[in-house]
């Protein structure tokens, strides 16, 4: 535990006991792990951390202590365990939804903004589901009538992703069982593919 906590206070402030966004830089930089990686995401959740940017020493130790990872050079090793770990099925729909949470910046806040939705589409499921993001990020950039994304139709998307095969989508059936917003998308990729 000790071990764990020195480890933590290398990237913290002291002042607000906590690991801010220039410590996350460095710890990625430590890590040899861009600050856009996946991995980052994928930390966060193991840590349960409420607010994007900042890991709390409570946060920091569950999730080194999950890791059994009491050092830089074990947490290193550790994290591709994590990323098996976050890939199963059962636990990336979890990661999933806990990246949409994660990225609200405030308390009150319900949504994301389009812009902010594409780099995480891309860096969430880009890998898994390229062309279904691809031409779901192109669809929610030229179209004019949404700013921002909810859970229901981010969650929405990734149940489309899973369920919908792709490109045909000869099963998508739309109604009240996707949001509006997949039933636009469909509708445009349709046009598009006519």
């Amino acid at each position: 535990m000790n071990s764990i906590i020195a480890v933590f206070h290398q990237y913290s402030k002291t002042s607000s006991n906590l690991i801010d966004p220039q410590g996350i830089v460095l710890l990625c930089s430590d890590l040899d792990v861009s600050r856009t990686d996946i991995t980052i995401l994928m930390l966060a959740w193991k840590m349960k951390a409420e607010k994007q940017g900042y890991f709390t020493q409570e946060e920091w130790t569950r999730g080194l202590m999950a890791l059994r990872a009491d050092t830089l050079d074990k947490l290193r090793k550790a994290l591709p365990e994590l990323e098996k770990e976050v890939r199963t099925p059962s636990n990336f729909a979890d990661f999933y939804a806990y990246t949409f949470r994660y990225s609200l910046t405030e308390k009150e806040q319900e949504s994301i903004d389009i812009e902010t939705i594409c780099q995480l589409l891309d860096i969430v499921v880009g890998s898994t589901f390229r062309p279904q993001v691809d031409y779901f990020v192109e669809y929610l950039k030229i179209q004019n009538d949404y700013k921002v994304i909810n859970m229901d139709q981010w969650m929405g998307f990734y149940r489309f992703c899973n369920e919908i095969s792709f490109p045909d989508m000869s099963e998508y059936n739309p109604g009240p069982a996707w949001p509006l917003l997949l039933n636009n998308f469909v509708e445009w990729i349709r046009d598009k593919q006519a």
